[in-house]
């Protein structure tokens, strides 16, 4: 294979890679607007509750790729919608800690288990060797990405 051609087909995945985040932010609307949610408000919730403590801010946003200033934004609305409450931070005085209120928990219980019919639906016919290689070349060029962000800052 030529790099003209690597690099075509390494520039058509980056394309159905934005191709299907559209497409999965909206499946994850549908999904949370029962909830009073959508998938931005889902991803702020789950990053939290992925790790199993209160994060900050700022941390929420490194963990999602998403900027400080969006998941304030975020986290601000859950707060008033009650999924979410601010806690004082030992570490840092300024930077609260996000940490999920019970009706947060509980809605994430109940979102995951339509979230599993879904990706249930979404699995079926697919290789799950296929699946491994391609969550192992997404996590590779993702990776590769990063560097080259690095480089440029």
């Amino acid at each position: 294979m030529t790099q003209y051609q690597k690099n075509k087909q390494l520039t058509d995945l980056v394309l159905e890679v934005f191709q299907l985040n559209g497409q999965f932010l909206q499946a994850g609307d549908r999904l949370t607007r029962p909830f009073g949610l959508t998938s931005a408000r889902w991803q702020v919730m789950g990053a939290v509750y992925l790790a199993g403590q209160p994060l900050t801010v700022a941390q929420i946003g490194r963990r999602m790729g998403l900027s400080r200033q969006a998941v304030q934004r975020i986290a601000n609305d859950l707060e008033k919608l009650g999924f979410c409450s601010f806690a004082p931070n030992p570490d840092h005085a300024r930077a609260k800690l996000v940490l999920l209120t019970d009706k947060g928990q509980d809605t994430l219980t109940t979102l995951n288990r339509a979230q599993e019919q879904w990706v249930t639906e979404l699995g079926k016919g697919l290789d799950e060797k296929a699946i491994s290689n391609a969550l192992t070349l997404l996590r590779q060029v993702g990776h590769n990405n990063m560097t080259i962000e690095k480089d440029t800052e």
